[in-house]
């Protein structure tokens, strides 16, 4: 079994975590953090942060969202999207990182026992439609 080490982004995440829910909040992001609180897996993004960020693979993933901090912060910021009325993905996130949430979503969303909440973001800023580079990623793993 591959030990992932889930510690990058506890570290990262600590500081900012506040500001992060504060931004999630106020329904605009306005600094980097997306990388660290809504990872993508492998393969998807490609500037250093993204690469050390990703979740390298769907075990990783399992742990991330089992993980009791982890996991639990990204179902509550994902529960505070769905709080969000009359703003698109886009006035929230902003591009590219629109389309990371999709991925990130898609991704634990296909993690056995997940959340319902990750459906539901992508049923309401998606129009139910998953990432489909984020599902070629996971069948090939």
């Amino acid at each position: 079994m591959v030990h992932h080490n889930l510690n990058r982004f506890l570290d990262a995440q600590e500081s900012q975590y506040q500001m992060v829910i504060n931004e999630i909040k106020k329904s605009r992001k306005r600094t980097h953090w997306m990388w660290l609180f809504f990872p993508q897996i492998t393969g998807l993004g490609f500037s250093e942060t993204s690469k050390f960020y990703a979740i390298n693979d769907f075990q990783e993933a399992t742990d991330f969202l089992n993980h009791k901090i982890l996991g639990t912060r990204l179902v509550y910021m994902s529960e505070l999207l769905l709080e969000i009325k009359n703003k698109t993905v886009l006035d929230i996130f902003g591009s590219p990182d629109n389309l990371k949430l999709n991925s990130c979503m898609t991704l634990f969303g296909s993690v056995p026992n997940a959340s319902i909440v990750f459906e539901k973001v992508i049923d309401q800023y998606f129009n139910g439609i998953p990432d489909h580079q984020t599902l070629q990623i996971i069948k090939s793993l």
